[in-house]
């Protein structure tokens, strides 16, 4: 049986929302999109990149997925292009419809709690959850999430869309691992308790 993990970028003040591009996403007037990407650095690297090694699939919100098969598959010379490509990937969305564009992209059919304990029973590796804030929302509240990686950058914005933001379940988690990279994001792994 496969395990759920969530992996995304937080700032301290928890906010989640476009860690990679300006453009990422603008909702609500957003405008510190990119915020990441000046600490990216080789322990994040490895760090992303032991985590696709573990040969599972990636499960994505709508939103996430869509910014994701607008940009991954137009990438050239990265690293993490191929993989994302190769990789399994699972869609919840109830406004989508098949063909995904994104290639190996799987739509998600019925709840997504009963279609995510399906994927994790006959999965060998770990289910990745990239992003996605509103499906972790929903996982949480099923009780799906086997652990949690998250980047917590040093960095306060004041505003935007929080990982853990209000009415989400209470969740009692325990640190299994922690990593400081050159830049001073702490990379730390939760399981819950």
């Amino acid at each position: 049986m496969g395990k759920l993990t969530v992996f995304t970028s937080v700032t301290l003040d928890g906010v989640m929302q476009a860690p990679g591009r300006p453009d990422e996403d603008t909702r609500g007037g957003f405008r510190y999109g990119g915020w990441a990407q000046p600490y990216n650095d080789p322990v994040m690297g490895k760090v992303a990149a032991d985590g696709m090694a573990g040969g599972g699939a990636i499960l994505l919100g709508r939103r996430t997925y869509e910014d994701f098969a607008a940009f991954w598959p137009k990438q050239k010379d990265n690293p993490f292009t191929d993989a994302l490509n190769k990789t399994q990937k699972y869609v919840a969305s109830t406004t989508l419809k098949e063909p995904l564009t994104w290639a190996n992209s799987t739509l998600l059919q019925g709840h997504v709690s009963k279609a995510v304990k399906e994927i994790k029973a006959r999965s060998d590796g770990d289910v990745v959850v990239l992003g996605s804030g509103e499906l972790v929302k929903t996982l949480m509240q099923h009780d799906l999430i086997d652990k949690y990686i998250l980047l917590i950058h040093p960095l306060v914005l004041g505003t935007g869309r929080r990982l853990f933001a209000d009415g989400i379940p209470m969740a009692k988690l325990k640190v299994v691992d922690t990593k400081t990279t050159t830049t001073g994001v702490v990379i730390v792994t939760y399981q819950p308790a």
